[in-house]
């Protein structure tokens, strides 16, 4: 039931999985997209050489969630959450923020999770700490267990791609030649 094809899109000289356990105001998501931009630059490394890989494990699962499930399941309140910038208690997913609702200045626009997959980043979420997302579901709509993780898989940013566990995505990217970083 995963997906692992993902492993197919590892290519290039520079590859690099960011494992993002906390929700850190999101900081985890943007390094992913700013290591890419600083090799790019200082480097002078084209795209195609670079592969990052983001997994978003433990409490970060809810950085793999749309604002909309934010909204609905409070997820912000089960968490301590603070803007990227502002340092402020925020209840916006921090790796979604944008500029074209005031919510980041433009700089920050590219470092967001929809982004980063826009570019052909790699999203992996823990499939073990996405049961704290079901029981999210379950506590306000109560229902099956089933049809809460029908609901909570709704909810993932699209383009994220669940894997057993965080710690078998953030291995077997490994496994493929990515160097580790824990980024939150």
């Amino acid at each position: 039931e995963f997906d692992l094809t993902w492993v197919d899109r590892v290519k290039g000289k520079y590859r690099a999985v960011f494992d993002v356990p906390e929700i850190d105001s999101g900081y985890g998501v943007w390094r992913a997209s700013i290591w890419g931009k600083q090799y790019m630059e200082i480097l002078k490394v084209p795209p195609t050489e670079l592969t990052p890989v983001l997994v978003m494990r433990h409490h970060g699962i809810a950085l793999a969630m749309q604002q909309s499930f934010w909204d609905k399941y409070n997820v912000a309140k089960n968490n301590q959450v603070t803007h990227p910038v502002t340092q402020q208690g925020t209840d916006r997913n921090p790796a979604l923020l944008s500029s074209k609702r005031g919510e980041v200045p433009a700089d920050f626009d590219e470092v967001a999770l929809d982004r980063y997959i826009a570019r052909g980043g790699i999203a992996l979420a823990c499939n073990l700490a996405f049961d704290d997302m079901i029981e999210l579901v379950t506590k306000k709509d109560g229902g099956s267990p089933e049809a809460a993780r029908k609901t909570a898989l709704a909810g993932l940013v699209p383009g994220v791609l669940l894997q057993p566990s965080g710690v078998f995505a953030a291995l077997h990217a490994q496994d493929v030649g990515c160097k580790y970083l824990r980024a939150s």
